[in-house]
């Protein structure tokens, strides 16, 4: 789903017109896998070259994919973005799922939250809502905070409003949604 409003589709193609950048994009398997998998051979020898490359990529692509197949077979639509893109944490019938979650929520660094980032693709926050793990957001929220991140992109609240479901499933789906900060946790 194309946002105009944020450049859509292009929206880093200035990235295009600066040397360095390109110059990342055409050396990208030197940097990305033969500097560090000489690297990592020179100071430990096989063990380090296969943890420290093989598993790396294994367990990154593993988690990638995980995203992409749960975002789109389980949890919840808050947002209504015209496919099937879904929000992992809604569906917790009990405590061990939840704390399943919470660790899923931080290894894939909020992309848990696949139905929000589909609903707002231009924003730096997943995780929309105060109860929502988005440890991208809380890093870029550091960058922000000492000049190094400008111009950050989230949804206004007017914006999340248009974008919501109904309110008669929005009153559904807060069976399983998280407590709001006033509630607790009942076991």
């Amino acid at each position: 789903m194309e946002n105009l409003q944020y450049g859509g589709l292009k929206n880093v193609q200035d990235l295009k017109s600066q040397a360095f950048y390109r110059f990342l994009h055409h050396t990208y398997v030197i940097h990305a896998v033969v500097l560090p998998g000489s690297l990592l051979y020179a100071f430990g020898g096989l063990p380090f070259l296969v943890w420290g490359l093989g598993v790396r990529i294994v367990t990154v692509l593993h988690v990638t994919l995980l995203v992409n197949s749960a975002g789109h077979m389980w949890g919840k639509q808050v947002y209504n973005t015209g496919d099937l893109y879904r929000n992992n944490w809604y569906i917790l019938p009990n405590f061990f799922l939840l704390l399943l979650y919470m660790w899923l929520a931080m290894v894939t660094f909020g992309e848990g939250w696949h139905n929000n980032h589909h609903a707002f693709d231009y924003s730096a926050r997943q995780g929309l809502e105060w109860w929502q793990i988005d440890l991208t957001w809380y890093v870029i929220k550091i960058f922000q905070a000492i000049g190094w991140a400008t111009d950050v992109k989230t949804p206004t609240e007017s914006q999340k409003q248009r974008k919501m479901f109904n309110s008669e499933m929005v009153a559904e789906d807060t069976k399983t949604q998280a407590p709001t900060k006033s509630q607790k946790f009942v076991m």
